[in-house]
């Protein structure tokens, strides 16, 4: 069986909750707050992983946090290629 095989049987048999970039338990009530104006690397990367494992639809959380679609996966994408300094606003002219 492949790793990602175990990982999807493994999800079936048992839900592990998922984690957040910091490590902890991520929930709902740990998601920023709505009305969050200071984007840090933490928050956005807290949202990305809400909406990978599907706590958080990409729809609600593009509304509740009022960001576009794009920003949304601008912030995914630099994630992923450049992992959480990737999020940094001061250093964002140097990865994209």
């Amino acid at each position: 069986m492949s790793e990602q095989n175990a990982e999807i049987e493994f999800g079936k048999d048992r839900a592990a909750p998922p984690f957040s970039p910091s490590g902890t338990a991520l929930t709902r009530d740990s998601l920023p707050p709505p009305n969050t104006k200071r984007w840090v690397v933490r928050r956005k990367a807290e949202v990305v992983a809400g909406v990978r494992t599907g706590l958080i639809s990409l729809e609600e959380a593009c509304r509740r946090y009022k960001l576009s679609i794009d920003e949304f996966l601008s912030w995914e994408r630099l994630l992923d290629e450049h992992g959480l300094a990737g999020l940094r606003t001061t250093r964002g002219q140097q990865y994209r």
